[in-house]
């Protein structure tokens, strides 16, 4: 006789984690949107001091760390949440806001982890398709919207597609939306977008309560193994759900000394952002020379179709593409995974590993 698990076990897609683990170190890690750049010297510093007091549990409530959010943001602690990772704080509150009966819309290609707040929840996901820039579509994702509905998510810029919108664009969509619809705008990357100042949407979660802006400290940051993230929310509703929701002590003493030091360094991260804006620059032109025209990006990663000829098959396209460039050493993510076959994600490394990669993807397209 065999254990007989629940039927939500079986709905919940798995996530397309990228090939990028026990392998060796003369490999280009392009696949995982990650920063090429450790932690600052002062940030391991941070994390060593806490290192020495492990037998104790961390502070559950993450007081200074929300204090150090509170002060660099302008939001109330209160109105603060945290998480282990983004996805954390994403995870939660779809089990706080969905069931049976109630929808979820979102964009698509977006987050792969959008589909598994339907999935374990029982509620009615609507994914609703980019338009032909690759950018969300508002005004089909408010058509969509009716009194079942509990969340809608704009992730902007949006993953796996790199485009953003302006936030006027977002300004109005929000406006529009009904005051019974908790909507989620996930800013994971948005300190790399140029189109406006990273800080501008906060202004709005003083007309929105229902609005909670989503982000990280893996991105820009350089913490993605640390695993920190948090919301910054129009009321302290959202903040009181998930914490009844999640376990108790989900951020660690270390990720929660490291984001504490690294908010210090603002100047780092306007370096990293700048840093950012060459590659993307770079990779597009390059790509550009292969007769490649990638989507209009506000990330720290590209998002682009393959050449495939009249009559094959994309998918298989780009299995061959992918495998030739683990081959040359350079692992990007393939696009089937992430909702679009025959299309490819490929992260900013360091200058030498994106000119590996550019030169490898040079050599399998020209054979």
């Amino acid at each position: 006789m065999t254990i007989e698990y629940s039927q939500r076990v079986a709905r919940i897609p798995v996530y397309p984690a990228a090939a990028a683990y026990n392998l060796p170190e003369d490999v280009a890690h392009l696949a995982s949107n990650e920063s090429p750049d450790p932690p600052l010297p002062e940030v391991v510093e941070a994390m060593d001091r806490v290192l020495r007091g492990l037998h104790r549990y961390p502070d559950p409530k993450g007081s200074a760390l929300r204090s150090a959010l509170s002060a660099r943001y302008g939001v109330p602690a209160e109105r603060i949440a945290l998480g282990n990772g983004s996805c954390d704080v994403l995870l939660a509150l779809g089990e706080a806001l969905l069931e049976p009966g109630a929808e979820l819309v979102y964009a698509w290609p977006s987050f792969s982890v959008y589909p598994h707040l339907e999935a374990a929840s029982g509620a009615r996901g609507i994914r609703v398709p980019l338009n032909e820039r690759d950018e969300h579509d508002l005004d089909a994702m408010l058509a969509e919207i009716t009194a079942a509905t509990r969340l809608v998510i704009v992730n902007n810029p949006n993953n796996p597609t790199a485009t953003a919108l302006p936030l006027a664009e977002i300004a109005t969509f929000i406006e529009r939306v009904p005051a019974h619809v908790c909507i989620l705008l996930d800013e994971a990357y948005i300190e790399f977008s140029t189109l406006d100042d990273p800080d501008a949407s906060l202004d709005l979660l003083r007309a929105h309560p229902n609005l909670i802006l989503l982000r990280t400290f893996s991105k820009i940051y350089g913490l993605a193994g640390l695993r920190v993230g948090f919301a910054l929310c129009g009321s302290a509703e959202p903040v009181q759900a998930v914490d009844r929701i999640r376990q108790p002590f989900f951020c660690s003493s270390v990720a929660q000394a490291a984001a504490i030091e690294a908010l210090r360094h603002q100047d780092a991260v306007a370096a990293r952002v700048e840093q950012a804006v060459i590659a993307r620059v770079e990779l597009g032109e390059g790509l550009r020379e292969l007769g490649i025209e990638p989507a209009d990006s506000q990330a720290n990663f590209l998002w682009f179709a393959l050449p495939v000829a009249d009559g094959a098959d994309p998918a298989t396209v780009e299995a061959e593409v992918v495998r030739g460039l683990a081959e040359r050493g350079v692992l990007v993510r393939a696009g089937g995974a992430l909702g679009r076959a025959g299309w490819l994600r490929v992260s900013f490394g360091k200058p030498t590993e994106n000119a590996r990669f550019l030169a490898a993807l040079r050599d399998i397209l020209g054979a």
